[in-house]
């Protein structure tokens, strides 16, 4: 693991939030069950915890518990889209309301951003990861427009570059199949 990425998942660890690259926009990423942590993203952000918040990591073991939920089927399909930059809305096993919104669903994906699960895996389970930018502003696409719209709120920028995609996940109900972004 290289330098930067290891001290990268230490400030996770110690409840920092991190800016980093995923497939289509720079994300905030911070510890799923640090309720300080995620209410630092928050305010970051000027978002309300009731919207919820994606989790990602490194790979789909990491949501077995969500994803036996659901019928064999449905866990397939979305196993089979991953990575990849879909998140899905699942059934909720574990993490806590300031994660869920307080509602029974948890949005969950693993990326297809190698750096973006590799951090993941570095912390060693799943993270928060929501675009850096503040409610209602396009989500930044560089590291540069990271450091000039959040400046000193963050605790580490782990340099990267975005992939190819154009614009954030799309984000699919595993309930109902439905399309949400």
């Amino acid at each position: 693991m290289d330098e930067a990425l290891h001290e990268a998942a230490q400030v996770l660890c110690r409840g920092g939030v991190v800016a980093h690259a995923c497939e289509g926009v720079w994300g905030l990423a911070c510890d799923p069950f640090d309720e300080a942590a995620v209410g630092r993203v928050l305010d970051i952000k000027g978002r309300a915890a009731a919207k919820g918040l994606i989790v990602i990591a490194a790979g789909a073991d990491a949501f077995a518990a969500e994803l036996g939920a659901l019928d064999n089927a449905t866990a397939e399909r979305i196993r089979a889209s991953w990575p990849g930059p879909v998140t899905w809305v699942v059934p909720c096993e574990r993490f806590p309301d300031w994660i869920t919104g307080g509602g029974g669903t948890v949005a969950a994906r693993v990326p297809d951003h190698a750096q973006s699960r590799a951090l993941s895996s570095a912390f060693g389970g799943p993270i928060v990861s929501t675009s850096a930018n503040r409610s209602g502003a396009p989500p930044c696409l560089t590291a540069e427009s990271v450091r000039e719209a959040l400046g000193d709120e963050i605790d580490y920028l782990l340099s990267g570059a975005i992939g190819d995609r154009t614009g954030p996940s799309t984000i699919i109900d595993a309930a109902t199949g439905e399309t949400l972004r």
